[in-house]
């Protein structure tokens, strides 16, 4: 292993974009998809967890349904990093970055039943959500339609997930609870 670094560019900067997009616009855009990122990253975070600990009787599908969702999160951190880096940024990469740039809050270590998980796990998509239409709005109000529209792609696959989500926590289930019998 090398001892040598060489930084090609610094962490927090902005250099110039192939998209020729304004470098103050791009900053706005960046520091935007850099929130984007930390977040879907808490997410995925949280729903692997839940994917792991899932037990019950609806165990197989709601393990395959949440690998599901992880996997559109991390697809969907990965472009926004190409991009904001294709906008001239450095993308957010280390754990502690992330965490301290994200604007959702993961549970904690514990493991919960899967209904207080999936709740847990609706409220983060909720929140993000919100932070995306903003970001939609952002990039579209600073003309880069090419972030509005991966943004927007990218919101109809987790509000898509999210109402999943809410599917699995209504109170009409085939599986009877045994307090109740």
């Amino acid at each position: 292993m090398s001892t040598q670094k060489s930084v090609r560019q610094e962490a927090g900067t902005v250099g110039e974009n192939p998209v020729r997009l304004d470098e103050e616009k791009a900053a706005q855009i960046i520091e935007a998809l850099n929130t984007d990122l930390a977040d879907a990253y808490v997410l995925y975070h949280q729903l692997h967890k839940h994917h792991w600990n899932v037990e019950g009787a609806e165990f197989l599908e709601v393990h395959v349904f949440l690998q599901e969702v992880y996997e559109d999160v991390e697809d969907a951190a990965d472009e926004v990093a190409e991009r904001l880096q294709a906008l001239g940024g450095v993308p957010h990469a280390s754990m502690p970055t992330l965490v301290e740039n994200a604007t959702v809050e993961a549970e904690d270590e514990d493991v919960y039943d899967i209904r207080t998980s999936l709740s847990n796990d609706l409220d983060m998509m909720g929140d993000i959500i919100e932070s995306y239409r903003e970001h939609i709005e952002l990039a579209a109000g600073l003309g880069d339609y090419a972030t509005e529209q991966m943004l927007r792609e990218q919101l109809e696959t987790i509000e898509e997930h999210a109402h999943h989500i809410e599917h699995y926590l209504e109170d009409d289930t085939l599986v009877l609870d045994s307090a109740t019998n």
